[in-house]
């Protein structure tokens, strides 16, 4: 595996891991791509929406439009892979206590 897909795989938990964290388990891509930033990812709107719909191709997220954009909600199993209770190939697992 090359370190793009590494880094691929960590966004995508991250995501995960901001919408579980969430009151109401969702966001919107503007909020995810500044949640990213603040965690050192420097991603374009163009990358979230990517990982976005990779992850609703799987069935971790579901994704709907709006006129603000793409609006992203965990779903029973994405909370599971965001909390290290399951693994899908794709998606980095946390680390132990994080």
């Amino acid at each position: 595996m090359n370190f793009t897909e590494r880094v691929a795989e960590n966004q995508r938990l991250l995501i995960l891991q901001m919408l579980e964290q969430d009151a109401g388990y969702s966001h919107n891509e503007t909020v995810l791509q500044m949640g990213l930033e603040a965690m050192g990812h420097s991603v374009s709107a163009d990358k979230v929406r990517a990982n976005l719909d990779w992850l609703a191709d799987v069935s971790l997220i579901t994704v709907t439009e709006s006129p603000a954009g793409k609006i992203a909600k965990i779903t029973a199993r994405g909370v599971d892979v965001a909390k290290g209770r399951a693994v899908v190939t794709g998606v980095s697992r946390p680390l132990p206590g994080a």
